[in-house]
C-alpha cells in the first residue's frame, strides 16, 4: 500500500523509536528522506544514517538506516518533532518568517530551492522555503 506522505511517515518512524530508545530506525529510501536526516546529522539531532541496498524479488530496495542520538544517560538528544506542512496544508515561508523553534533551542527543516536545509542554514544563506517540520 502506498503511503501519502512519506515524510510524516519517517517523523512517526523517528519519533517512536525515540520513545523507546531504539539504537537505529529503519525506513523505505527516498533521496528527500535522505537529505532531511543529512541536514538532521548536520545539526546533531542524529547520529549516523546509511543507505543500504538489498535483492527483493529480484529488484534491488534501498533502505535507510538512521542511528539515533542519546546522551551519556540515554537522555534523548530528539525531545520532540512535529509536522508542519503537510500535503493538504503547505506552509512556504520567506526569509523573514523562518520560525523560531523553543527559542532557538529547536530548529526548523525547510526544503528550499537551493535543497533541504535547516532553518539556521537557510537564514544564512537568506533563503525561504517550504517548513517540512520542527524538531527539538
Amino acid at each position: 500500500m502506498p503511503i501519502t506522505d512519506p515524510v510524516a511517515d519517517m517523523i512517526v518512524r523517528i519519533k517512536n523509536a525515540n520513545e523507546r530508545k531504539q539504537p537505529k530506525v529503519v525506513m523505505p529510501h527516498s533521496n528527500l528522506k535522505e537529505a532531511i536526516v543529512g541536514a538532521l546529522k548536520e545539526e546533531g539531532f542524529i547520529k549516523e544514517f546509511r543507505v543500504t541496498e538489498h535483492p527483493e524479488h529480484g529488484a534491488k530496495v534501498r533502505e535507510l538506516q538512521v542511528y539515533l542520538k542519546y546522551g551519556p544517560d540515554q537522555e534523548r538528544v530528539i525531545r520532540g518533532i512535529t509536522r508542519v506542512s503537510k500535503p493538504g496544508r503547505r506552509s512556504f515561508v520567506g526569509v523573514e518568517e523562518i520560525p523560531k523553534v523553543m527559542d532557538g533551542f529547536g530548529l526548523a527543516i525547510l526544503s528550499t530551492s537551493q535543497g533541504v536545509m535547516s532553518s539556521r542554514v537557510a537564514k544564512a544563506k537568506r533563503t525561504g522555503g517550504e517548513v517540512l517540520f520542527t524538531v527539538w
